[in-house]
């Protein structure tokens, strides 16, 4: 059973979540400030978090900030502003979907489902590959560069995993989202721009010469490697 914590100081709101996720299924967890939030997922280290973008101590973007030091539990944002820069924010900071209050009930647990779902159906295949001094294993999830582990928001792990497991091919930003996003993503494709820079920012200190994320024009990306 996944456990969800909710964080949303309206009680209103977090108690007709609260139903609805129960109902489905879910075990969840109420947090109704950033502060409460940040204790509760220390406790109880939940499967995805409902985190709202305004708390009375603050945000829910410096919340996000803070877990994404050193967890890439799912995080969708909640947000009553419907601006697209909000929703830029929120996907270039590291969360895996948003949603615009108001909401419908059904719409969250199926965005909920899409989101755990994606994260856990990455990749199935045991390889282990080596490009020079970065190394993936498609088994575990995880990538190490020079030894030491690179962490990737879970959107960005897929993405990263989908590219080395199909290296010199290209893929647009259709094919991508459809294999990593889902056909159930109804957000912009500028999304994949984004995790794309910030999967180069991670791997930063990997050499040009042993291989790149290449952005071909008109295209799409391609998960370069060179042989030695």
């Amino acid at each position: 059973m996944k456990t969800i914590l909710i964080v949303e100081d309206e009680m209103t709101i977090s108690r007709v979540l609260k139903a609805y996720l129960d109902k489905n299924g879910f075990t969840t967890i109420q947090s109704y400030s950033g502060s409460e939030a940040l204790q509760a997922f220390s406790a109880h280290n939940p499967d995805l978090i409902l985190l709202d973008v305004m708390l009375p101590d603050g945000d829910g973007w410096s919340v996000l900030e803070a877990l994404r030091k050193d967890s890439t539990t799912p995080v969708i944002m909640l947000t009553a502003l419907g601006d697209v820069d909000y929703r830029l924010k929120g996907l270039t900071s590291g969360a895996d979907d948003y949603i615009t209050k108001p909401f419908i009930g059904e719409e969250v647990v199926a965005r909920v489902q899409a989101v755990l779902r994606r994260s856990r159906t990455l990749l199935q295949t045991g390889d282990i590959k080596q490009y020079g001094s970065l190394k993936i294993n498609l088994q575990s999830h995880t990538v190490h560069l020079s030894g030491e582990e690179v962490t990737f928001t879970p959107k960005d792990l897929s993405l990263f995993l989908f590219l080395a497991n199909h290296p010199n091919q290209t893929f647009t930003r259709e094919q991508l989202i459809e294999n990593v996003w889902g056909m159930d993503y109804e957000g912009s494709d500028r999304a994949v721009d984004l995790a794309i820079k910030r999967i180069r920012k991670a791997l930063g200190g990997w050499s040009s010469e042993q291989g790149e994320i290449r952005t071909l024009r008109g295209m799409g990306y391609q998960f370069s490697v060179y042989e030695a």
